[in-house]
C-alpha cells in the first residue's frame, strides 16, 4: 500500500475529551430546553384556563345579576340573596331578617347535567344552562355546545382531565367559606395553586376568595394551609393526601376548589 492511501494515526483516533464534553453539554442544553418548554406550555395552558374559562364563568354570573337583579336561580319577586334561592325550602322556619342561618339546609347547586364531587344530586340541582339561556347571557365556550360547564386539559403526566363548574350557596358555618360560590372540580394540585396565586396573590388553601373545599379556617393570625395534594397521591382516594401511591404515568390526583363570588 502506498503512503498516500495509508490512514494516519490522527484520522483513526476517536473523540477527544474536549469534544465529548462539548457534545454532552449540547445534549444537556437540549434536554433542559425541552423540560423548560413543557413547563412554559403548561403554564400557558393554565393561564388560558383562568382567562378563557374560569373568568368567563364569573363574568356570566355577574351579568346574570346585572340583568335580573338577583343572583343565579334566585327569586326576582322575593329574593333570598342566595344561589337557587327560589327553590330554597328548609325544614327550619327562619326569618331572613333575624334568623340564624348557620344551620339551615342549603338549596341545591346550579349545575349542568351530571355533577362533580360534592355538588349535590340531580334531584336538587337546577340546569345552569337553562337559566343563562333564558336570561340571554352568553356562557363560556367550554368543551362544546351543551357542555359549556366543562373544560378538558392535559395534566403534568400527559393524561386528560376535565374541569366542571357549578354555583351554590354555602351557609355561614361552611368550612370552605360562606356565601355564593363557584365550585370547581377536576383541578390538579399544581393548577389549583396557580389559580389561587392569580386570584389571591398567594397559594393558600384556607384563605381568600379561592380556596380548597373542606379546609376549615385556621387559628387567627396563624400561617395558612398549603394545598395538600401532590402528583404522587392516588386519584382513587380523594382524602389520602401524601399516600405516595401514584405512578408516574397515572392520572394526577385532583382537588375541588371554592371560588367566592362578589354578589
Amino acid at each position: 500500500m502506498s503512503q498516500k492511501f495509508r490512514p494516519s494515526r490522527r484520522n483513526a483516533a476517536g473523540f477527544t475529551l474536549v469534544e465529548m464534553a462539548i457534545v454532552l453539554a449540547v445534549i444537556g442544553l437540549v434536554i433542559g430546553a425541552i423540560a423548560i418548554g413543557k413547563d412554559v406550555q403548561r403554564n400557558a395552558e393554565y393561564t388560558k384556563i383562568k382567562n378563557k374559562f374560569i373568568d368567563q364563568w364569573e363574568q356570566s354570573y355577574n351579568q346574570y345579576y346585572q340583568r335580573t337583579g338577583v343572583v343565579l336561580g334566585d327569586s326576582q319577586t322575593a329574593p333570598r340573596l342566595m344561589v337557587n334561592g327560589e327553590r330554597y325550602a328548609p325544614v327550619e322556619v327562619l326569618s331572613m331578617s333575624g334568623g340564624n342561618m348557620t344551620g339551615v339546609t342549603s338549596p341545591g347547586s346550579v349545575c349542568n347535567g351530571a355533577t362533580g364531587a360534592n355538588m349535590g344530586t340531580a334531584a336538587t340541582n337546577v340546569a345552569m344552562r337553562t337559566l343563562f339561556t333564558q336570561a340571554g347571557i352568553r356562557m363560556a365556550p367550554g368543551r362544546a355546545e351543551g357542555f359549556e360547564d366543562r373544560y378538558v386539559y392535559l395534566d403534568s403526566n400527559g393524561n386528560p382531565q376535565e374541569i366542571q363548574v357549578c354555583f351554590q350557596w354555602n351557609p355561614p358555618s361552611n368550612a370552605s367559606g360562606s356565601g355564593n360560590v363557584m365550585v370547581i372540580t377536576g383541578l390538579t394540585p399544581d393548577l389549583a395553586r396557580m389559580l389561587d396565586q392569580m386570584v389571591d396573590g398567594k397559594p393558600d388553601a384556607q384563605e381568600g376568595r379561592f380556596r380548597m373545599q373542606g379546609v376549615a379556617n385556621g387559628v387567627a393570625n396563624a400561617p395558612g394551609v398549603p394545598w395538600n395534594r401532590t402528583n404522587d397521591d392516588s386519584i382513587a382516594s380523594p382524602a389520602a393526601a401524601g399516600d405516595n401511591l401514584q405512578r408516574d404515568e397515572s392520572q394526577v390526583a385532583t382537588v375541588v376548589a371554592i371560588y367566592k363570588m362578589n354578589q
